[in-house]
Order: C-alpha cells, then sequence, then structure tokens
C-alpha cells in the first residue's frame, strides 16, 4: 500500500506557489469570462497530507542518511509537494490531463529542490532506487544487447 503511494509522491513536486502562478497567468482577450463565482476552495486533511509527508521523508532519511538540516529541508519540500499533489487532486479531479500536467510540473520542482539539498551521492542514490521504483530502465539494460530484429545483430 505504502509502495504505490511512494512512487506517487517520488514522481512529484512543487510549491502551491507554482500552482498559484500558473492559475494567475492573464488570459486572451478571447478567453471566455469567468464565472461569477469563484469555485470553493478544495478542503485538504491536513492531518493526512503531513502523515503522508513525515513517511516519506523518514524512509528518505533511511535510505540516504540524511542529517539533521537535510531532515529539516527534505520534510518542508516533502509536505509542500504532497500538499501540491493533493491540492491538485481535488482541483482538477474531472480534468485528468492537467492534473496529470499540474502533478508533473510539482514532480520536476521537487526534484529540483531536492537536488539542491542533498549531496551529489545522495541524489545519485535517490535517482537510482526512484527508477527502479517507477520501473525505468537502467541505463547497463540499454547498452545490452540489441532486440531481435534490429540491425547490428548477427
Amino acid at each position: 500500500m505504502k509502495a504505490p503511494l511512494l512512487i506517487a509522491l517520488l514522481t512529484l513536486t512543487a510549491t502551491p506557489t507554482l500552482l498559484a502562478q500558473s492559475a494567475a497567468r492573464p488570459k486572451p482577450a478571447s478567453a471566455k469570462p469567468a464565472p461569477a463565482a469563484p469555485a470553493p476552495a478544495p478542503k485538504l486533511d491536513e492531518a493526512k497530507i503531513a502523515e503522508r509527508a513525515t513517511a516519506l521523508t523518514a524512509n528518505m532519511q533511511k535510505a540516504l542518511g540524511l542529517n539533521p538540516q537535510q531532515m529539516a529541508k527534505v520534510g518542508q519540500i516533502n509536505l509542500i509537494s504532497v500538499r501540491g499533489v493533493e491540492t491538485a487532486r481535488q482541483t482538477y479531479r474531472q480534468d485528468i490531463r492537467k492534473m496529470g500536467g499540474v502533478i508533473e510540473d510539482i514532480g520536476q520542482a521537487r526534484l529540483a529542490q531536492l537536488k539542491e539539498v542533498l549531496s551529489p551521492g545522495q541524489f545519485d542514490k535517490y535517482q537510482r532506487k526512484r527508477e527502479e521504483k517507477m520501473g525505468v530502465p537502467s541505463s547497463q539494460g540499454i547498452q545490452g544487447n540489441p532486440a531481435p530484429g534490429l540491425p547490428g545483430q548477427e
């Protein structure tokens, strides 16, 4: 149960500011006017969000050996990212494509933030573990034998 959640969270990153910036972009003059009453803000379960972020941070600490300063920074990055993902899930639940794009942006921002906090060795280890969990083929597998029927076979 936790592994799929962690996989999803590992792919996500960004701050609510990023979400707010994308929502605040000016609309072209030809765009339809906004509805009179804005949709109510989604209600988030902050306790559940904090629990997920804490579990994610604890797993990262165990796997990467984070120091106390890194723990604090990574914990904040994870909390912001989990909150952003949950907000996107509720806000865009009717538009799966939009939700996926926002979540992808959150994931990319989270990776960039983690890269600044983790040492190069820790980040490389994190990336390898993340790719394993997501089923991304390693570069060693890519360099192996070519697939049957492709040029270069004898």
